[in-house]
C-alpha cells in the first residue's frame, strides 16, 4: 500500500512539472529550458533528473548540464543555439526506428515469438543491439529516451491472479464477519492467528532502508548461507481484533501445531484473561494450512487441551484455500512489524523480539513479544482414538472450515 502510495505521488508530481514546463517553453530559449530543467531537479533532490526528463523529454545528459551550470555559478553569454540547430532528430535520419523499437517491447502478439529477445531481460543495452542487428543505428540512451516517450517504465511481476477461487468463498468470508460481529457484540475475544513468515538470524541484511549518518551504512555478510545463521525465527501472532492488540511468540525449534496453541496459550495468560474477565468463549480465526491449517489434527488435539485447561468454549473458522491475505493478523500486526524492522540487522533472537514488542501505530497497535525456546517435535501422530476422544462439535455449513471445541468435563 505504502509502495502504491508513493507510485500515486510521483505521477502527481511528474504531471505539475509537465503542466508548468508547457506553460512557459514557448518563451525559453535553449539554455534558459536546460537551466529551468535543472532547477527543478534540484529541488526534487534523488530522483530529480529522471522525473523531470520524463516529464519534459529533455535528455537526463542535458538536464545534469545545467545542475552543473547551476553549481559552478552561472555565466552570462550571449551565445545562444538559434532554433532547429543541434543534430536531427531520428525521426529524420531513421524514419520508423520507433516503430521498430515498440515491437521488439510489445507483446508477443505483435512481435515474433520465436526472437531470443523474448526469452531474455529487455535491457536498453540488449535492445540497442537488437536494433542494430536489424539495421537500425540507436544508442543505448536513445532506446531510454524513446521507452520514455512511448510510456514504458521499468515494472516488478505484480501477484494479482489468485487462481481458482472456492464456490463457497464469499459465504465463509460473511460466516466470518457474522460470527465475529456477534462475538464482539457480546464481548467475547476474537483473535486472528497466523505464523508470520521465518526469518534468519544473523548478521545478514533485511530489505527496507532506515536512516543512518550519510557514507556509513550498516554493513553485513555479503552471503546469507543459513549455515552462517544462529537459527530461524518463527514468529507466530495471536491479534486480538477487538483491543488492537498482538502477542508474538518467537520460536526457533519448529512451527508446529503445538508451537501455534502455545502461542495462543501465553496471550491468554498474559493479556487475554485480564482484558476478559467474563469471558466464557473465544472466536478464532485463521488461514487454512500450516500449523494452524483445518486439516491438522494435531490442531485440534491442543485446542482441545487448551480449552480444558482454560475453560473457554473454543469456536474456530478457516479462511478458504489461497485467501490468507485476507486474514486480519496480517494487515494489522504483521506489516507493521515489517516496516518496524525494516533495513535492521536480526542478528540475535533477543534483537527479534525487542522489535516486534517496540511495534506501534498512529492507531494505537501494542504488541508484546516473548521468545519460545521449547522443543516441538514434527511429525507427531494422532490416533483415530484421540480424535474421537475429542469435544468437536462441527457446523452445519462447512464443518471443516467452522467448528467448536468444548471443555471436556474432568473424571476427577
Amino acid at each position: 500500500m505504502c509502495l502504491n502510495a508513493g507510485m500515486r505521488r510521483d505521477k502527481a508530481l511528474e504531471a505539475a512539472i509537465e503542466a508548468k514546463y508547457l506553460a512557459v517553453v514557448s518563451i525559453l530559449d535553449e539554455r534558459a529550458r536546460r537551466l529551468w530543467a535543472a532547477a527543478e531537479s534540484l529541488a526534487i533532490g534523488y530522483g530529480g533528473d529522471s522525473m523531470v526528463s520524463a516529464a519534459t523529454g529533455m535528455a537526463r545528459e542535458t538536464i545534469r548540464n545545467g545542475r552543473s551550470e547551476i553549481e559552478n555559478g552561472i555565466v552570462e553569454t550571449s551565445r545562444i543555439r538559434r532554433p532547429g540547430a543541434g543534430r536531427p532528430s531520428f525521426k529524420q535520419t531513421q524514419p520508423g526506428l520507433e516503430e521498430a523499437l515498440e515491437r521488439l517491447v510489445d507483446p508477443v502478439t505483435r512481435g515474433d515469438p520465436m526472437s531470443p529477445l523474448r526469452w531474455t531481460c529487455k535491457s536498453r543495452a540488449k535492445l540497442a543491439k537488437a536494433l542494430s542487428d536489424d539495421g537500425w543505428q540507436a544508442s543505448s540512451m536513445t532506446v531510454g529516451r524513446m521507452l520514455n516517450k512511448l510510456n514504458y517504465r521499468l515494472q516488478s511481476v505484480r501477484k494479482a491472479r489468485e487462481g481458482t477461487s472456492h464456490p463457497d468463498r464469499n459465504a465463509q468470508f460473511e460466516h466470518i464477519n457474522a460470527t465475529a460481529s456477534d462475538y464482539l457484540q457480546r464481548r467475547q475475544p476474537v483473535i486472528s492467528v497466523d505464523t508470520k513468515k521465518k526469518e534468519l538470524v544473523g548478521d545478514f541484511k533485511n530489505a527496507g532502508r532506515e536512516y543512518q549518518p550519510k557514507g556509513t551504512p550498516e554493513k553485513v555478510q555479503v552471503h546469507d548461507f543459513p549455515d552462517d545463521s544462529i537459527g530461524k525465527a518463527i514468529p507466530y501472532g495471536v491479534y486480538d481484533i477487538a483491543r488492537n492488540e498482538g502477542w508474538v511468540s518467537v520460536g526457533c525449534d519448529h512451527d508446529t501445531s503445538e508451537f501455534a496453541v502455545a502461542a495462543i496459550r501465553r496471550w491468554w495468560q498474559t493479556m487475554g484473561k485480564q482484558a476478559y474477565p467474563k469471558a466464557k468463549e473465544l472466536f478464532i480465526t485463521a488461514d487454512a494450512g500450516g500449523s494452524n491449517g483445518h486439516r491438522r489434527r494435531a490442531w485440534k488435539v491442543e485446542l482441545q487441551k487448551f480449552a480444558d485447561e482454560v475453560g473457554l468454549r473454543i469456536r474456530v473458522s478457516h479462511y478458504p484455500p489461497g485467501t490468507s491475505k485476507w486474514n486480519k493478523i496480517e494487515h494489522r500486526l504483521f506489516c507493521h512489524i515489517t516496516q518496524n524492522w525494516r533495513g535492521k540487522p536480526l542478528r540475535t533472537f533477543e534483537i527479534v523480539v525487542e522489535l516486534i514488542g517496540n511495534t506501534r501505530t498512529s492507531k494505537g497497535l501494542h504488541v508484546k513479544a516473548e521468545l519460545d525456546e521449547r522443543k516441538y517435535e514434527k511429525g507427531v501422530e494422532i490416533s483415530a482414538a484421540e480424535i474421537k476422544a475429542l469435544s468437536l462439535h462441527r457446523h452445519t455449513f462447512h464443518g471443516d472450515w467452522n467448528y467448536e471445541v468444548h471443555p471436556r468435563k474432568l473424571e476427577g
